[in-house]
């Protein structure tokens, strides 16, 4: 019933449309943008992005940045760490830099990372050819900045609330004067989150039923330290030098209490009961250099731009699993199962490229090369704790070392007339990997050159009527984490194990659009994927195993429509609403079958802003979005829902800004999967802790100062695979 509720109450917005009078409304100039009318408005539409303004987001205001992206149009996270935009696979950027973590990793930084550091959140659906060629879409996070000479010192703090409480605190600083501009920002956090999962696995073959029934309480918890320092020095009026220094140190640690009780032959009652307890953990350390030399032409958009990029990524980390099998009658089944685990990964990523851009008459013309070197090591131990002393077990163990080359070049040009508007790119790369399991004693070499063409273009129809339409080529490549051959267990009966031969996926996306006075709009999209890699689940009905792995699928299709408002109730009253509806089919052989799934599915996305007071800078905010059933290869994925609210007023003279928020009032975002195919039969539920309450302030100390120079630097691909 809350799911109907939520669903009508997003659907109001546009029926008072209807029925809406025009009202007198700032007109936005510029052919390529949709904006909402204020300043700073919550949600940005541009030909080639939409801009969310996270600083203007009150109930993403004090949390976290993890948190925060589900209040994005379209954008979606997932139980295993994975985040989707509009059901493409993103690549998630910082101030121009890619973040190149994967899965649980991505989120513990995303985590740690203070909302209140970043001003904006891009999403960048069809990214143009000075982008790397990696993922479906680009996810860019742009930190706040300061705009004049003098000092800045931004505070900010806050604590939340859920079954467990967590708190944040950062501060954000710029110094500015003559030839000189220093810049950084620091974040510490401290999180306890309470993991709870169920899941069922049934085992059926000609001779045999068993239904094993698993609950899973478990506490996620972690300290990070985030920090970023810059330096840029103009050398002349036309030349700029900079530094930059990124940094992050984490620890965290997982505790889960497993009770898995086993029913055969379709009895009422359990015949045993396995008792798990599974402990892991870790640190990561992860640093990124960077040296930048800027030369500006005597053109407004002329300019050469070198970059030079260092990543060191190392996260040693550990796991203990110990297993108790008793019977019916509490007797001891087996001899217990205990043991530990060891892995250390180091990742290193060079890279230099180079971008000169300039102009001929009414053309816009940027070109640039790149070179990027990745090289990972990956050392799995597995010990047998079973007696007082570990006992090292050499064939299930592994080193894994992974190399990747990519030379790429790229140019794209940009101009206009009196009616169109438009884009062309294309961009070059020349791919070359080499996986080696030492012990497996096996190598998987891959070598591939390929082009990726974009293209932007804007037609004018009336000064309130544009269409306007875009095309990409892009690659998904595996990030390391799902090639690495180690085996992972998580108990006697199940493991996680990554594949070695696992090749990149290849993406076509179109989309087709129209704009109404710059605050309505309605596209068509169509992407078509080929090679799709996801993990997949593999339960072995004879022997009772259960293990999830990586595999290329053939076919991901997905077309659809989207629509964006934006409402004005009253003066004090505004509404941006967003709907989505898709068709997806999924088709590949898998096992000893093939599946052919589709589905029709809707999402919708609605954020209520509330003036209440404009001299105190009293406002509030009701947020909410809704995902119904959708697939992805064989697993049938459940609805999804959430709800939240938050007021905040200006405090000292607007000097300081005290929040309230609250998230997923009806604790509706679970992860709910099922799997139904041959005879594998298995799913899961998961529920962390959604359902939050935060109080957060912060605090302006100080000048108001200068930006720091943004750019963009060389290593802009190769991190969200590395696992940071």
């Amino acid at each position: 019933m809350k799911t109907y509720t939520l669903l009508i109450m997003m659907c109001l917005p546009f029926l008072a449309l209807a029925q809406k009078k025009k009202t007198d409304t700032t007109e936005v100039k510029k052919l390529d943008e949709v904006a909402i009318n204020g300043v700073k408005p919550l949600i940005v539409r541009k030909a080639d992005r939409l801009i969310f303004n996270l600083e203007n987001s009150i109930s993403s205001s004090g949390g976290n940045v993890w948190d925060a992206l589900t209040k994005v149009p379209s954008v979606q996270t997932n139980f295993d760490g994975g985040i989707t935009a509009g059901n493409k696979s993103v690549v998630v950027y910082m101030d121009g830099k890619p973040l190149r973590l994967s899965g649980e990793n991505l989120a513990t930084y995303l985590r740690s990372l203070p909302a209140d550091q970043i001003a904006r959140i891009e999403l960048i659906s069809n990214p143009p050819a000075s982008f790397d060629a990696d993922g479906g879409a680009v996810l860019q996070l742009i930190s706040k900045k300061n705009k004049t000479d003098g000092l800045n010192v931004t505070l900010n703090g806050a604590y939340t609330q859920a079954t467990y409480g967590s708190s944040t605190a950062s501060t954000i600083f710029n110094y500015r004067k003559d030839k000189l501009n220093i810049y950084g920002n620091y974040g510490y956090s401290r999180r306890k989150k309470k993991a709870g999962e169920t899941e069922y696995i049934i085992y059926e073959s000609p001779d045999n039923y068993s239904y094993w029934d698993n609950i899973k309480d478990g506490i996620r918890s972690g300290s990070a330290n985030s920090y970023r320092m810059g330096l840029d020095y103009d050398l002349d009026k036309k030349q700029v030098l900079g530094l930059l220094i990124n940094g992050y140190n984490g620890d965290n640690e997982r505790t889960n209490n497993v009770s898995t009780s086993i029913y055969n032959a379709h009895r009422s009652t359990a015949d045993s009961l396995l008792k798990t307890n599974n402990n892991s953990g870790g640190t990561t350390d992860q640093y990124t250099f960077n040296v930048n030399y800027k030369l500006k032409t005597d053109t407004m958009t002329g300019g050469l731009n070198i970059d030079l990029d260092y990543v060191p990524y190392r996260s040693p980390r550990f796991q203990s699993v110990n297993n108790l099998s008793l019977l019916s009658d509490g007797t001891q089944a087996s001899n217990p199962y205990r043991i530990n685990t060891t892995s250390n990964q180091k990742i290193d990523i060079w890279s230099v490229k180079a971008d000169y851009a300039w102009k001929i008459k009414s053309l816009n013309i940027e070109s640039g090369i790149k070179y990027s070197g990745i090289s990972t090591n990956n050392s799995n131990k597995y010990y047998n704790n079973s007696s007082s002393t570990p006992v090292f077990v050499a064939n299930r163990s592994d080193d894994f070392i992974y190399d990747e080359n990519t030379s790429a070049a790229y140019s794209s040009m940009a101009g206009s007339s009196a009616k169109w508007e438009y884009q062309v790119g294309l961009r070059a790369e020349y791919t070359r990997t080499k996986g080696h399991s030492l012990t497996l004693n096996s190598i998987q070499k891959n070598s591939y050159v390929k082009l990726f063409p974009t293209l932007f273009a804007v037609y004018k129809l009336t000064d309130n009527h544009d269409l306007n339409f875009s095309y990409g080529y892009r690659i998904s490549r595996p990030d390391y984490g799902r090639l690495n051959p180690f085996k992972y267990y998580t108990s006697p009966y199940s493991y996680m194990v990554g594949n070695p031969t696992l090749q990149p996926a290849f993406i076509h996306s179109a989309e087709l659009g129209y704009t109404y006075r710059k605050e309505y709009n309605f596209s068509l999209f169509y992407r078509n994927t080929s090679g799709y890699f996801s993990n997949i689940t593999v339960q072995d009905n004879e022997n009772k195993l259960f293990y999830d792995t990586q595999q290329n699928l053939e076919l991901s299709l997905t077309t659809g429509f989207a629509i964006s408002a934006v409402v004005r109730i009253a003066k004090w009253w505004e509404i941006n609403n967003f709907v989505q509806g898709t068709y997806k089919r999924e088709k590949s052989g898998y096992l000893q079958g093939t599946y052919d799934y589709d589905v029709a599915s809707i999402y919708a996305n609605m954020n209520n802003s509330f003036n209440i007071h404009s001299k105190s800078g009293l406002k509030a905010e009701l947020s909410g979005w809704y995902s119904s059933p959708t697939i992805q290869g064989i697993y049938k994925l459940n609805s999804t829902f959430d709800l939240s609210a938050g007021i905040r007023r200006n405090i000292a003279k607007g000097k300081g800004t005290i929040r309230l928020a609250a998230t997923d009032l009806f604790n509706g975002n679970p992860y709910r999967i099922d799997v139904d195919y041959l005879n594998q039969r298995n799913g899961f539920r998961e529920q962390t802790d959604t359902r939050s309450v935060t109080l957060s302030m912060s605090w302006k100390l100080g000048n108001i100062v200068g930006a720091p120079r943004k750019r963009n630097t060389g290593s802009e691909d190769e991190k969200k695979r590395a696992g940071y």
